[in-house]
């Protein structure tokens, strides 16, 4: 188990930007993918994107590619979400995931942070 601590949400009008934070309590993280999903009211969750962190190489879905990028700070364990040109429909409770590289399914989970993108 990793435990992890999401920052960043908030309230932003539609074609705007937000950073989220995870930052994850652990001395390494290598040999670790992490990764960001987003859970919107009565929908199911949703990958957004990961990073193996021993390479820093980001995979992004469909839905987010070309808006959001992912960055991180080795020495603070932390992963970042930017998020840009926000859309009404990317509202949702933004939730980050750790998995060693050698397991199958995201294991540890953060609290949740809350984006809302409305004007």
């Amino acid at each position: 188990q990793v435990p992890l601590v999401e920052s960043g949400g908030g309230l932003v009008q539609p074609g705007g930007s937000l950073r989220l934070a995870c930052v994850a309590s652990r001395p390494t993280l290598r040999n670790y993918i992490m990764g960001w999903f987003r859970q919107a009211p009565g929908k199911e969750r949703e990958y957004v994107a990961s990073m193996i962190w021993n390479t820093g190489d980001p995979v992004y879905s469909v839905n987010v590619k070309g808006r959001f990028n992912l960055t991180r700070d080795n020495a603070k364990n932390t992963l970042y979400l930017h998020m840009n040109s926000l859309k009404p429909e990317d509202t949702a409770v933004y939730f980050c995931a750790a998995r060693h590289r050698d397991e199958s399914t995201y294991g540890s989970w953060g609290q949740g942070t809350q984006v809302t993108v409305s004007s």
